[in-house]
């Protein structure tokens, strides 16, 4: 997923001018990741900016940048940190178009990798992307696999809107999948089902979208055929795929890296149950962080998901009558 976000990136600043890049050691230092390794050097530091460690600065930077007519990417090294910027994204770049009406368009991407499994320090692996979706005017999407994060990303960076890009920490080197060489685009408003089953339908983002189809492989041996949905976009929201979803099985699996209370993950439940109660057969579960502090790194991986919590929740909703 690494190379397929860094191709993406390239890929835009050399077919558009406007494109640039800038964030804390993003340039000389090709990313904490590599994620913008090489850019420096093709495209020079008036397109690929250092900037200091202040989240803040660089989202209301890349916010000036988008005014004047550039299509700046920001990248916050990780979306725990996005916290310090917390005012510019929601009160200044989410609204500029509504508080403009409508003269100027904030099109910009803040890019930031978030989720466990990095052994990363505190505040690294924070989940927090239910914050930003009540940032109305942000969109916000956190893509699966490599093939969706570079059609999805180049698709962003000509958005008219501010998108906030949450890359899955553990997906960078463990996301796998044949990428096009070439220029595409996927839609950054559409969930899309990867996994059709009978049974029960699992519905997840980012990291977790792998957890489902794992865990739908365990269920398999057991004779249970489950639907496996990647929400993609959390702000749009695609309802009619994931209403569509259940209805089809009847029942319902929802998991994320987030705590439980106020996670995203929630209104995905309150949605369903609203749009498609007549069609449920079981209350529906969720999988998540508890609510408790992020741990020390050597505790992260009893915090998160696992494919056996998510096996023991699909057969509770399966024997619930």
């Amino acid at each position: 997923m690494l190379e397929a976000i860094r191709d993406a990136i390239g890929t835009a600043m050399s077919a558009d001018d406007r494109v640039m890049v800038l964030g804390q050691d993003v340039g000389k230092f090709g990313g904490i990741f590599r994620a913008t390794d090489g850019l420096l050097a093709k495209f020079g530091e008036k397109r690929v900016v250092d900037m200091p460690l202040a989240e803040g600065v660089i989202v209301g930077s890349a916010l000036g940048l988008a005014l004047s007519g550039l299509r700046p990417i920001a990248e916050i090294q990780f979306l725990g940190f996005a916290q310090q910027a917390f005012h510019q994204i929601v009160q200044q770049v989410a609204r500029m178009r509504y508080r403009s009406r409508g003269r100027f368009a904030a099109s910009m991407v803040i890019r930031a990798p978030f989720g466990g499994g990095g052994r990363t320090p505190e505040l690294h692996s924070d989940a927090i992307e239910a914050l930003f979706t009540q940032a109305q005017g942000l969109k916000v999407i956190a893509p699966s696999n490599p093939h969706d994060a570079k059609g999805m990303l180049l698709r962003a960076i000509r958005d008219p809107d501010p998108v906030l890009f949450c890359e899955p920490l553990r997906g960078y080197r463990l996301a796998r999948g044949e990428v096009s060489s070439g220029p595409y685009e996927v839609d950054i408003d559409k969930a899309k089902v990867v996994r059709d089953g009978k049974d029960v339908t699992l519905i997840a983002w980012s990291a977790a979208v792998n957890l489902a189809l794992q865990a739908a492989d365990v269920l398999l041996t057991e004779g249970t055929e489950a639907t496996v949905v990647d929400v993609r976009s959390l702000l749009p929201l695609d309802v009619d795929t994931l209403v569509a979803a259940v209805k089809r099985t009847g029942r319902c699996v929802v998991i994320h890296e987030a705590p439980l209370t106020a996670g995203f993950g929630a209104e995905i439940v309150a949605t369903l149950a609203n749009e498609a109660f007549y069609s449920l057969e079981a209350p529906i579960e969720r999988v998540t962080a508890p609510d408790a502090p992020y741990p020390l790194s050597a505790a992260e991986l009893m915090f998160i998901p696992n494919v056996e919590r998510v096996v023991a929740a699909t057969r509770q909703t399966l024997e619930a009558q």
